[in-house]
């Protein structure tokens, strides 16, 4: 009775939400999908028309309607341009919660998010173990690069080119810090997120740099577990849940000033979904998850803001390199953040900065969106790997780990030398 019951509000809110959408198409000219199919079933408005029949259609073919609102990348950019203000990255999310509870997991999943995402100690040991013996299954695919390609064909891998694991992740240097204030009086508390911990630790070493650098003290937490996104993207609040409970415990002490992530994808969802999430959870969790999102930042806003971040002590003699920069969809569109990795790039010793045309365009990874819709992506990707390359750039910044991927899999594959980093290695190399 409590599952009928959850599922009719559920619906309810959906309701709610889906009122103000008055039909008028500017999400088509927004979005990365519908640019890439033109099918009016792959625009924001028509997943919208589809929502708005949801009860008798997850009846009449469920499947049909998941496999339609799966066809996103939730990358926002229909809601940042929507003149109505439809709140639809929340109605697409709802909705898939609903056939979730409706149609059940599949089997991957469920053992992905249930058997070890949620128990972050296992998932962090198998990924560990992983690290070890991946190049059984793998290749190098570009050196300039560091890819890896999959030996056998693979329906899940495909062509792509992949960053491995790392052989060294960042929680095994830098778990369980706790330095104080420092002596700048200011505490940071720092959350990696999965990928940049587990594959991307050179991002996580930049970080803790540039607050050592500028001498802030830096909390880092053992065991942290995923922020919870990729379980909430496929409709699945019980692991989702789970996971913001586990990141709760440790996030809620400390008392720290501020909490910093190199991931926009994570900031985004500590800022706008633990929130609302919480709130399932209990009163004191909505309240506690309230608390940690009001203080966390996107590094580099955090180092603008409080810094200033002056590196003309550091100018460099002799010719420059060209950098340029992609706007990540959940650090520009979500949470508004777009100067100040800018601000970074342009006071860079020994660089030029050159804008990117279409830099805020989506990259064509999303997630899981990657995985089920290569080809999608992979033609949305290759947008970004053209506009990269008409700037000359000899470095392509972003903010986002998974964008990183997307840019690297493209450039790797098309055999172009155009470095990807992140904007806080590049700040970090210049200290």
């Amino acid at each position: 009775m409590n599952d009928i019951a959850n599922l009719r509000t559920t619906l309810s809110e959906l309701d709610d939400l889906l009122v103000n959408c008055m039909r008028c198409g500017m999400c088509q000219s927004v979005c990365p999908v519908f640019q890439d199919s033109m099918l009016e079933g792959d625009v924001a408005r028509g997943k919208l028309a589809l929502i708005d029949s949801l009860a008798k259609r997850m009846i009449d073919s469920p499947k049909e309607v998941k496999d339609r609102l799966e066809k996103c990348l939730l990358c926002g950019s229909c809601e940042a341009g929507c003149p109505s203000g439809v709140k639809i990255t929340d109605i697409f999310i709802k909705a898939r919660a609903v056939l979730t509870s409706y149609m059940g997991l599949s089997p991957v999943k469920k053992a992905i998010f249930r058997g070890t995402l949620v128990h972050p100690r296992l998932f962090t040991g198998l990924l560990s173990m992983g690290s070890k013996f991946q190049w059984v299954a793998t290749s190098e695919a570009n050196s300039f690069f560091g890819t890896s390609c999959s030996k056998i064909m693979s329906p899940l891998i495909g062509d792509r080119h992949f960053m491995p694991l790392a052989k060294r992740p960042l929680h095994k240097d830098h778990s369980g810090m706790d330095t104080g204030k420092g002596t700048a009086g200011i505490r940071v508390a720092f959350y990696p997120g999965c990928v940049v911990d587990k594959m991307l630790p050179q991002v996580g070493k930049a970080v803790i740099k540039a607050l050592e650098f500028h001498r802030c003290g830096i909390y880092l937490p053992k065991n942290q577990g995923c922020c919870g996104i990729p379980t909430l993207a496929s409709g699945d609040e019980e692991s989702f849940l789970k996971l913001l409970k586990h990141n709760l415990k440790p996030f809620s002490k400390g008392n720290y000033d501020v909490l910093v992530t190199p991931c926009a994808t994570c900031t985004s969802t500590i800022k706008k979904l633990w929130p609302k999430m919480a709130a399932k959870i209990s009163p004191d969790a909505e309240k506690k998850a309230k608390r940690i999102a009001d203080r966390t930042m996107d590094i580099s806003e955090f180092l603008v803001k409080q810094f200033g971040v002056d590196l003309s002590a550091h100018a460099v003699v002799g010719a420059k390199k060209t950098v340029t920069w992609h706007d990540p969809c959940h650090l520009k569109k979500s949470i508004g953040v777009a100067a100040e990795p800018r601000t970074i790039l342009k006071g860079l010793p020994g660089y030029e900065y050159a804008e990117m045309k279409e830099a805020d365009y989506c990259c064509g990874n999303g997630g899981s969106f990657n995985l089920i819709h290569y080809d999608t992506s992979t033609r949305i990707g290759g947008r970004k790997r053209e506009n990269i390359l008409a700037t000359g750039a000899d470095v392509v910044a972003t903010g986002c780990p998974a964008c990183m991927m997307q840019m690297t899999d493209m450039l790797s594959q098309g055999g172009d030398n155009v470095a990807v980093k992140h904007v806080i290695e590049l700040y970090a190399d210049a200290l």
